[in-house]
């Protein structure tokens, strides 16, 4: 079992940036989402909207320098742990490159094998936004955990990715079959710690047609990442917004945030699924 070391120290350290005015925790409101709640839950921004995801002008690197008063703990010689600045659950984590890698290029060995440096201790819920059109705020590359326990559910839509496994398996699955999202989405099972995580998300991309991270410089599609410890997904993206909400790899995870250009009360109606179909490939 994970000694999750790594967690209780981003804890730690939430306690003291919040103290100095380095963390600013987003403050929000559950909306109630009735018959899609077991799947989905959206939660309603009361604070402002930070800076780094409004729409001005150019914005300055918030990682390099990264802020000290948010570090957790280097990872290795190439990689930074740190706290998200804005988080909505306390102990949201990004693990970062210490040297400028462009957050639109392919994730490669080393970023898999910090990953499962940190995962080896505190393992949760990691995703990757690829770039802009994938709800990515910032270009400097980052991979964000948010830590859960053994008692604690991976995220609402768990089951979605579970199911678009047991489908996969089924030889009598046909293409016809899937909707838009399945799709657009390619999940694989994840057996151990130990398994190759690079070589499982570069079998995942080409199977998807976003290119050979070998062979090609950069993705051909933007795209969300999902690692949970028993799957990856993939998920091919065509636009970040939709009826006012700003998706990235959380949305397909089942955690929405209404901000007031978000349109609730078509969210009410149709169903977050319909939200997430019109922002996929």
């Amino acid at each position: 079992m994970a000694e999750q070391r790594l967690w209780k120290a981003a804890l730690g350290r939430s306690d003291e940036a919040e103290q100095c005015g380095a963390l600013k925790p987003l403050k929000t409101e559950i909306v109630s989402l009735g018959s899609w709640a077991s799947q989905f839950e959206c939660r309603r921004l009361q604070s402002r909207l930070p800076r780094h995801l409004q729409p001005a002008g150019p914005k300055p690197n918030p990682f390099r320098p990264w802020d000290p008063n948010l570090e957790v703990e280097g990872v290795g010689r190439g990689h930074m742990l740190i706290l998200n600045k804005y988080p909505v659950q306390r102990g949201h984590m990004l693990l970062i490159t210490r040297q400028w890698a462009a957050q639109t290029g392919w994730l490669n060995k080393e970023d898999w094998h910090a990953v499962q440096s940190v995962d080896q201790d505190t393992t949760g819920l990691w995703f990757f936004n690829s770039g802009p059109l994938a709800g990515a705020s910032q270009p400097h590359r980052h991979l964000q955990l948010l830590p859960r326990n053994k008692l604690t559910a991976i995220c609402p839509r768990a089951t979605w990715f579970e199911t678009r496994l047991s489908q996969q398996s089924d030889a009598q699955q046909g293409a016809a079959q899937l909707g838009a999202l399945e799709h657009s989405c390619g999940v694989r099972a994840r057996d151990s710690n130990e398994q190759d995580l690079y070589r499982l998300y570069t079998d995942l991309v080409v199977e998807l047609g976003l290119g050979d991270p070998a062979k090609e410089p950069v993705p051909r599609h933007p795209y969300n990442l999902l690692l949970s410890p028993t799957w990856i997904a993939v998920i091919l993206r065509n636009r970040e917004k939709a009826r006012g909400f700003s998706i990235n790899g959380l949305g397909f995870a089942g955690y929405l945030l209404a901000t007031d250009d978000s349109d609730v009360a078509w969210l009410k109606r149709h169903g977050p699924e319909e939200l997430l179909k019109a922002v996929v490939a």
